[in-house]
């Protein structure tokens, strides 16, 4: 379901007077966020996206992130795969623009990862023992 706001439907009206070119959807998920330094994760927090494209994600923040920054986006996908099995999007990106309540990545790349359908999950054993062969 696609929802746009009155001024989104002015500005797709008037082309000119809007620079982005990928459609945003109106996607508001809790996201937890890793900013990388090299290797090592420098920044960690958690949001909510208010907006997703397939070009960037626009989501509230806990803290001002640095602009340039690589960072990891985590979000549970709200449509399961087969009506069964719960996906998580990964997304891999660069902070663009930050203003200490939310923050704009452009998205490098991406991937959806599949978290085990609910009915496998119900019948896993909490505790369970393995033994190597000696």
């Amino acid at each position: 379901m696609v929802i746009e706001t009155h001024e989104e439907q002015v500005l797709s009206k008037n082309e000119d007077r809007d620079r982005r070119t990928k459609r945003r959807f109106l996607i508001e998920q809790e996201v937890h966020y890793k900013m990388l330094y090299g290797q090592r994760i420098a920044e960690t927090g958690n949001g909510r996206t208010m907006n997703i494209s397939s070009g960037g994600v626009w989501f509230s923040t806990e803290n001002m992130l640095t602009t340039g920054m690589p960072i990891e986006l985590s979000m549970t996908w709200p449509v399961l795969l087969n009506d069964s099995c719960p996906m998580k999007l990964m997304i891999y990106g660069c902070v663009v623009r930050s203003n200490g309540k939310s923050a704009a990545v452009a998205i490098e790349r991406y991937e959806f990862r599949t978290q085990g359908s609910r009915q496998f999950q119900a019948a896993v054993p909490v505790a369970a023992e393995f033994h190597l062969p000696r």
